[in-house]
């Protein structure tokens, strides 16, 4: 059974890749991840705030220093080598390549060029077989118009494209009002992987304490359904490779995410919640599915249920809503 499939130019073992989270903190966990069957690990996100903060805390502390004591300047470390946040996520890149055969894949998380162009080159010379860029950012000001926060999204590849040779996925958000023209654009832009969807996390309210609090829910399948429907349009309308993440549990999951046309399913959810050794029952499941039903090969099933190759592609469309209505049933 062939469970082979391409991503951002890698041939991986399987469609089956480790999502940015905990899990990919520390160099040992990547290896057990490996060991499970994961054909690639997308190392925990590297974000904006570190990048500028740390910069900006490290300016100050050495300017104050300097002035309350010249001869002061002498003692700090070679600011080349100094181990502040990116420093350190460097080496992890390093060390993590040093330490698995499998591909791994950085994450750089913010709204804005700023660092990212000069940080992209310093993870490609880390040795990161890609990037994957996770932008985050929810516009507030009404003055704030949609096309200017695409033409922002677009001007961010561009600008990280021109800096790195290695190949660069985008994480999006779904909130897109025309999805496959955005998806077009960041092709252009030069992005060479769509991984749909980002999960923005939505604060909540402590009404005892009339607080704003964070709030974490690990993804299920039903949230699948979303990433589903536009993978699935999107498939044979831009070049990119697609990926899948959020919602993907079951091997049932991932079938449906290779028939819909993702390249990949990226998995974060699942492993914390049954541990990393269940990707080996997902490919145990995934390649006992395949032999029940004559597939040979990954390959063959990919895009097979997209709006292109299904019988009827108006199911994707505004159809799919009017007999879905209609099919409920009201109780007696």
């Amino acid at each position: 059974m062939d469970l082979t499939t391409k991503y951002l130019g890698l041939t991986l073992k399987n469609p089956l890749v480790a999502s940015a989270s905990p899990l990919s903190e520390k160099t040992g966990n990547i290896r057990k991840l490996e060991d499970a069957g994961a054909s690639a690990v997308v190392l925990h996100s590297l974000f904006e705030e570190q990048i500028t903060l740390d910069s900006q805390d490290l300016d100050k502390n050495l300017s104050a220093e300097t002035n309350s004591h010249p001869e002061s300047l002498s003692y700090f470390p070679d600011l080349g080598s100094y181990k502040i946040g990116p420093a350190a996520y460097l080496e992890q890149i390093s060390q993590a390549k040093g330490a698995v055969k499998i591909p791994i894949v950085a994450s750089l998380n913010g709204a804005s060029a700023g660092g990212w162009t000069r940080y992209a080159k310093k993870i490609e010379q880390a040795g990161a077989d890609a990037l994957e860029l996770n932008i985050y950012t929810i516009p507030t000001d009404p003055e704030t118009t949609s096309e200017q926060v695409e033409q922002g999204y677009v001007r961010l590849v561009k600008d990280v494209k021109s800096s790195v040779g290695i190949p660069v996925a985008v994480k999006l958000g779904p909130y897109f009002s025309a999805m496959p023209n955005m998806a077009r654009r960041l092709e252009q832009a030069g992005a060479n992987g769509l991984v749909l969807f980002n999960r923005f996390y939505q604060p909540d309210f402590d009404l005892e304490a009339l607080e704003i609090v964070p709030s974490l829910q690990l993804s299920n399948s039903y949230e699948l359904l979303l990433r589903l429907h536009w993978v699935a349009i999107l498939w044979g309308r831009v070049k990119t490779d697609l990926a899948i993440t959020g919602g993907v549990h079951t091997a049932y999951d991932v079938l449906k995410s290779m028939m819909a046309g993702a390249q990949v399913v990226e998995i974060a959810s699942a492993l914390l919640h049954r541990g990393v050794d269940y990707l080996k029952t997902l490919q145990t499941d995934l390649t006992q599915w395949m032999e029940e039903h004559d597939y040979e090969s990954i390959r063959q099933m990919q895009g097979s249920m997209s709006q292109r190759s299904v019988a009827n592609p108006n199911s994707f469309l505004r159809a799919n809503y009017l007999k879905v209505l209609n099919s409920y049933t009201l109780k007696a």
